[in-house]
């Protein structure tokens, strides 16, 4: 499913199977066991955020807080990016089925640590990413350029980006994928490294609390990169469940309907001083899903 594609709910679903099997009458029944109906945006989490990066039980876990998908982790230099391995995708897509909770997107949370604009490393990550996306039957694969992946001033490295990412583009495009470019730049230099590269299939992963921690006006910024470069967004906040500290998300729900985005809403931090993971991603689910479902 792309991520322009129609939200299908489990409910929905259910009732189109009756009506195939000539079930019809069992509706009032059906309805008892399925899942409320969730109009709106489809909400995932990301599996670091949960404490299960790399980890298969992040889609269970999920499962459990009745989230739709799961963004997860490409691997670590320690697995050697395990997701490259039949096997473990295979694993995931088995996992994905049984939770009926889907794989939203991909990320390389390592390229933080092993950057993309100097390591050959990096440049092969990605590369195999976009088979590994493709067999996942996820569209967006997350590319972070923080810390030692920083882009901030640093034109040489940005100059390099563009090279690798235009000699990435067309195998990108071939699959179906997109590469979501994540950094502390703004709008404006994103849309700059993009039409640079010139491909439709690299975008921006933007993310509200990083554009926020930079100063910049978030609500602008989205507007201003549309359906167009957005290919997913990340709802975040630091250091405070979300709805609790410094985003205002129903403003940030307004001008992604402005906009016409039908991607997914990705929850990444949002655990406050002494909490525990599940209590604030009870908390965190229940709040994004109100504001999102309107």
């Amino acid at each position: 499913m792309t991520t322009e594609a129609s939200f299908y709910s489990r409910r929905r679903m259910l009732k189109q199977s009756a009506s195939l099997f000539g079930l019809a009458a069992f509706g009032p029944m059906l309805n008892m066991f399925s899942v409320p109906e969730r109009p709106g945006y489809r909400i995932g989490v990301c599996d670091w955020s949960i404490g299960k990066g790399g980890d298969i039980t992040a889609l269970t876990f999920a499962q459990k807080l009745g989230l739709d998908g799961v963004m997860v982790s490409l691997g670590s230099v320690k697995d050697n990016m395990h997701l490259r391995q039949k096997e473990v995708q295979e694993a995931y897509l088995s996992a994905s089925r049984k939770s009926g909770v889907q794989i939203s997107s991909l990320a390389i949370g390592e390229m933080n640590n092993v950057p993309y604009k100097s390591s050959p490393l990096a440049e092969e990550w990605v590369k195999d990413s976009i088979d590994v996306a493709k067999a996942l039957g996820c569209k967006v694969i997350l590319l972070a350029f923080f810390n030692n992946g920083d882009l901030r001033g640093d034109e040489a490295g940005i100059k390099e980006v563009i090279r690798r990412l235009k000699k990435v583009a067309p195998k990108a495009e071939k699959a179906g994928v997109i590469l979501g470019i994540e950094s502390w730049l703004s709008a404006k230099e994103h849309l700059k490294i993009i039409e640079a590269i010139g491909s439709p299939n690299v975008r921006v992963y933007f993310d509200v609390a990083n554009s926020h921690q930079m100063g910049h006006d978030i609500y602008s910024e989205m507007a201003l990169l549309g359906t167009k470069y957005i290919c997913e967004v990340h709802l975040k906040e630091n250091g405070a469940l979300l709805g609790k500290g410094v985003i205002d998300f129903k403003r940030v729900k307004k001008v992604l309907d402005h906009i016409g985005y039908q991607g997914w809403v990705i929850m990444e931090g949002g655990i406050p001083p002494g909490a525990t993971v599940a209590d604030a991603y009870a908390s965190n689910t229940a709040y994004i899903r109100s504001v999102f479902s309107l």
